[in-house]
């Protein structure tokens, strides 16, 4: 799962594509959150996209399942694993905390706006509202309230700190924060890493990257991570990835 603004051809394309060659069953999904996507669905319903790509994936005979997600993706991965059963989570240099200060700060109107239409009854009728990401700074988007409100409410999915610690302790997590990542999140990995579970093969892995190319960067140890955890039971490693 990719991060914001993504594409087919984005940022975690490199890992897809040396997972299959390697190969790992993949599923390159795009997520509501993708540019070419604009929030057209809620949380709920992105949960459900990826249970449906990893039961495919279970029917095309993979034994063991990994979900695996850069940026806004490594976060939502981090969520997903609270709510489902997986074999394990890649979350790729996870952003998008919706608690975060520059979060509350930049998007706090907006989030208000959408509580107000969502009283309202205007939940479903589209408007724009900014949403962040740290080497763009804030941006218009337009969706429903109620879709904005399900990935920008403070207290919802994508708070970190609660889907960190809400990750099955029988599920590792492979956390990926790059050397050269934005600042905050450098900041803050100490305390979401740190809140996880705890796990004996959960580990945090740190590539001598920046933020955007960390999924290139991770290739060898994701494939490593993943076939060590593949190895403590039977079967193969399927990977739903960008």
């Amino acid at each position: 799962m990719h991060g914001k603004g993504g594409s087919p051809s984005g940022h975690v394309e490199p890992l897809a594509s040396a997972l299959e060659q390697k190969g790992y069953l993949v599923a390159n999904l795009e997520m509501p959150w993708s540019k070419g996507r604009g929030y057209d669905a809620p949380v709920a319903d992105a949960v459900t996209q990826v249970s449906s790509a990893l039961e495919d994936l279970r029917r095309r005979g993979a034994t063991r399942l990994f979900v695996a997600g850069h940026s806004q993706g490594g976060l939502f991965a981090l969520y997903f694993g609270g709510q489902q059963r997986v074999d394990g989570i890649v979350a790729i240099a996870p952003g998008g905390n919706a608690a975060s200060p520059a979060q509350r700060d930049r998007l706090g109107r907006s989030v208000a706006q959408a509580r107000r239409l969502v009283a309202d009854g205007k939940a479903n009728d589209r408007t724009r509202f900014l949403d962040f990401e740290g080497s763009r700074g804030t941006y218009e988007v337009e969706c429903t309230a109620a879709n904005y409100l399900s990935w920008f409410d403070p207290e919802g999915a994508m708070n970190e700190l609660r889907a960190v610690k809400s990750v099955n302790a029988a599920v590792p997590v492979l956390f990926i924060v790059p050397t050269g990542d934005y600042a905050p999140l450098q900041n803050a990995k100490q305390l979401f890493f740190g809140s996880l579970p705890a796990n004996p093969r959960t580990r945090l892995y740190e590539p001598d990257s920046g933020h955007l190319d960390a999924p290139s960067a991770s290739i060898e140890e994701i494939v490593h991570w993943t076939t060590e955890v593949a190895a403590s039971g039977e079967g193969r490693a399927a990977a739903p990835a960008r």
